[in-house]
């Protein structure tokens, strides 16, 4: 079996937590590879994209050597031909605690700089004083929740066949999201709990089926991004050409991070609605 490419990074090893500015902690790792594994081509993707990162743990030293803290938003574009590592964006993040910055615009223009670097694409980044994350508040899903659905499951192995169009035979728009959606770590096998968000206009999709499909990734390990975009491609193969879809999960964070993939037919941005649970 291939060695994952997250092995050589500091995911499920114990780590020196340095606390001065160490952009060379960062552990990127190539989208195409994954990409390859769904038959995709980075130059012609089915989805348009973006990562959503959110970070509570921030925190620097002003010139007068106060400390400072926020949190911040990270998106990466899906034209970043590189992911980031989240236990090396982590320590790297860590390592702004006892650095000097001479403004909130020199720590914005720090993180733009590295990361973009790292991801090789352009990281948009934006700070948040407490005040302003307490504003933003909570949001939740739109749509029908399907997990009240009464269906009975006993195998917990990815298993794209379980997905079926409805016997309606409808044409239909309509959002559907649940809060069962888990995979776990490629590397250190550890859960990752997440909400997922599905909206789609074609045929209409037998609803019991996608909850059973979602709660196959309940043994699966993958990344974050990899478990969207093989969403997004299980759903589009049933939906068929034509199809519009949009599938957005929000995870909850691990270290002060959380990662909050989307991937659509469609161009833009979602709203970063940060959930109760995160």
């Amino acid at each position: 079996m291939d060695q994952h490419p997250a092995e050589q990074s500091p995911l499920g090893k114990s780590s020196e937590y340095v606390s001065v500015y160490t952009p060379s902690l960062l552990f990127p790792i190539p989208r195409a590879p994954k990409w390859a594994e769904l038959g995709l081509q980075p130059d012609s993707l089915p989805f348009q994209g973006a990562d959503i990162w959110n970070c509570y743990e921030l925190s620097w030293l002003m010139p007068s050597g106060k400390p400072q803290v926020a949190a911040v938003e990270f998106i990466f574009p899906l034209k970043a031909a590189r992911i980031v590592e989240s236990k090396s964006f982590k320590l790297y993040l860590n390592s702004f605690n006892q650095t000097v910055f001479s403004d909130r615009a020199d720590v914005v223009r720090t993180l733009e700089s590295d990361l973009s670097v790292a991801a090789q694409g352009p990281v948009m980044v934006r700070l948040l004083g407490m005040e302003a994350l307490q504003q933003e508040g909570f949001s939740r899903l739109s749509g029908r929740c399907i997990d009240d659905l009464d269906v009975s499951i006993s195998d917990y192995h990815y298993q794209p066949d379980l997905l079926c169009l409805a016997s309606s035979n409808l044409n239909v728009s309509e959002s559907l999201h649940s809060h069962l959606l888990k995979s776990n770590c490629p590397v250190t096998g550890q859960p990752d709990w997440a909400s997922v968000q599905i909206d789609y206009r074609g045929p209409a999709l037998d609803q019991a089926s996608l909850l059973r499909y979602l709660v196959s990734f309940r043994q699966h390990s993958d990344f974050h991004e990899q478990c969207v975009e093989r969403i997004f491609v299980d759903l589009l193969r049933v939906l068929g050409e034509g199809a519009e879809l949009t599938v957005y999960a929000r995870y909850l964070r691990r270290g002060g991070l959380d990662i909050n993939p989307w991937r659509s037919t469609r161009a833009g941005l979602p709203e970063n609605q940060r959930l109760a649970r995160q």
